[in-house]
């Protein structure tokens, strides 16, 4: 199976950017469906984006369309998220999530396999 480790977070001003990277062991990316979810305090785990095995697909939650970009680097075994005109808002724990079989890539009870998570603070 494969394992997943997220990096990239920290603290950033609004309007800034960050780039999460998440790093593949185990099997090779290019076996799943690459997720990013993330979980603000209090809330449930929500759908951030996906990227298809081969990187020709992608979706994004309306909430982060135009803003975020999903990519995956199968040479390297990663996949990324830049994260551009950040918004308080999208303050949270962010997630990888990796899917052999990609059937919903919305759904985070699709994925089996997940990092530990990198926290993003976005302060106003």
């Amino acid at each position: 199976q494969v394992q997943l480790v997220e990096s990239g977070g920290g603290l950033v001003q609004a309007g800034g950017s960050l780039r999460l990277s998440c790093a593949a062991s185990g099997r090779a990316l290019s076996n799943y469906v690459m997720g990013w979810f993330r979980q603000a305090p209090e809330k449930e785990r929500e759908f951030v984006a996906a990227i298809s095995w081969l990187g020709d697909s992608t979706l994004y939650a309306d909430s982060v369309k135009g803003r975020f970009t999903i990519s995956r680097d199968n040479a390297k075994n990663t996949a990324y998220l830049q994260m551009d005109s950040l918004k308080p808002e999208d303050t949270a724990v962010y997630y990888c999530a990796a899917d052999a079989y990609g059937s919903n890539w919305y759904s985070d009870l699709n994925y089996p396999y997940w990092g530990q998570g990198t926290q993003v603070t976005v302060s106003s």
